[in-house]
């Protein structure tokens, strides 16, 4: 009968990483949408927008590509800078390794290729605490598709919302409320607060560098400023 037949162990494991990333899912939403508002912002043509969150599917990194390009920035510093904030991506990918290193090289490149925040925090929290159904690739496919279905669905929606507002609206000014959005949660102690106001302030007194580069200047500064200060405070936490 059908209702004795038994769940497989992909199912299972798919279905508890989508009822894990399910709660975070709305809060993606406007986040794409303001992403596809960008990308027309930019005066990118709408199709290239959509592609942007086909390929490169990283909201921070493209938001800044888009307003770089809408600034007449040279390619290669739009792709520098898009890759210094991506930096994050190699130390998930480290933490993920061995709970997923194992996997098929396909399977592999799907895990790259989907990586984001909330599917790294949702996915990694599980593997250590070894509170997984089915295998961990699976769960980790059910965490990271729904966001990647929902952000490319969104980013339609934003580029066809900024193609129905009329120029004189300028809804340009969601972005750097979007950034704050994503930026105040992360600051929970003195080093994040100090990568955060470091990073702010070069870029600000780096605005008018040649080639556009305050944004990476900044980025760098930033990552640097939180470095040294996570040192200083082991440093003397283990004096202590």
């Amino acid at each position: 009968m059908a209702g004795n037949r038994q769940e497989s162990p992909q199912r299972a494991g798919f279905r508890h990483g989508l009822s894990k990333i399910a709660p975070m899912i709305p809060g993606v939403i406007p986040f794409g949408m303001t992403a596809g508002i960008a990308a027309l912002e930019a005066g990118l043509d709408p199709m290239v927008g959509i592609a942007m969150s086909v390929i490169i599917f990283a909201g921070a990194a493209q938001l800044v590509a888009a307003q770089l390009i809408g600034d007449g920035a040279l390619p290669l510093m739009v792709v520098v800078t898009a890759l210094i904030i991506n930096l994050r991506m190699l130390m998930y990918s480290a933490s993920l390794a061995p709970h997923l290193g194992h996997i098929p090289t396909h399977w592999k490149a799907t895990t790259a290729y989907l990586l984001t925040d909330q599917a790294y925090a949702v996915s990694i929290t599980q593997f250590v605490h070894g509170r997984v159904d089915g295998p961990k690739q699976w769960f980790y496919l059910g965490a990271a598709l729904p966001l990647w279905v929902v952000w490319l669905f969104a980013t339609a929606l934003g580029v066809w919302l900024g193609a129905a507002v009329p120029p004189a609206w300028q809804v340009g000014f969601a972005l750097p409320l979007v950034f704050l959005v994503l930026l105040v949660p992360v600051i929970r102690d003195r080093p994040s607060a100090i990568a955060a106001i470091t990073g702010g302030g070069i870029s600000l007194a780096a605005h008018d560098a040649p080639y556009h580069l305050g944004l990476s200047i900044g980025a760098v500064a930033g990552v640097t400023a939180g470095v040294i200060a996570e040192i200083a405070l082991h440093r003397r936490r283990r004096e202590t």
